[in-house]
């Protein structure tokens, strides 16, 4: 649980949150397959919206982590991403972000995507603020909080150098 000026937080919603788009001939480069960076912008969306509902606080990306692009999608292909919250700090939380391609000939799913994006909550005067915390359950979660914690911990480690 998260503790903010004496009261404990809850989180509102612990489900992941899954967007799908289409790509269409804008969203793509020469070879006819998806931009990187639009790829990219769904999957920062996705990772806002997922930490909204998970704290119902407003976010911003500080940091995106071990993102990996592992094959393309292409032109027409239904773009599915999916962000769950694996890891919470005072006023960070980190949603791990996977993206799929799907042919819509067939329905067959492939992965072309997955990174961990870290969120820090905000006020409006654009302050940070304290969040309630990620408990994980399951094996799966505790593994995702384990990675997300060792790659936040790297990453302030690299600040202090």
């Amino acid at each position: 649980m998260g503790r903010y000026v004496g009261v404990y937080m809850e989180p509102f919603s612990t489900e992941p949150v899954t967007l799908i788009e289409e790509v269409f001939p804008q969203d793509t480069n020469a070879y006819n397959t998806l931009f990187g960076g639009r790829l990219l912008s769904l999957m920062d969306k996705a990772a806002g919206i997922v930490c909204a509902k998970f704290a119902h606080r407003e976010f911003v990306t500080i940091s995106i982590d071990t993102l990996e692009f592992k094959a393309p999608a292409r032109q027409g292909d239904l773009i599915e991403v999916t962000a769950k919250i694996v890891f919470t700090s005072n006023r960070t939380a980190c949603a791990r972000v996977t993206a799929w391609a799907m042919n819509k000939s067939d329905w067959s799913k492939t992965e072309i995507c997955d990174g961990y994006f870290f969120m820090v909550a905000i006020d409006s005067m654009m302050r940070p603020i304290p969040i309630p915390q990620f408990t994980p359950v399951s094996d799966e979660e505790k593994e995702d909080w384990v990675a997300a914690k060792a790659i936040r911990d790297h990453m302030i480690s690299q600040k202090k150098k």
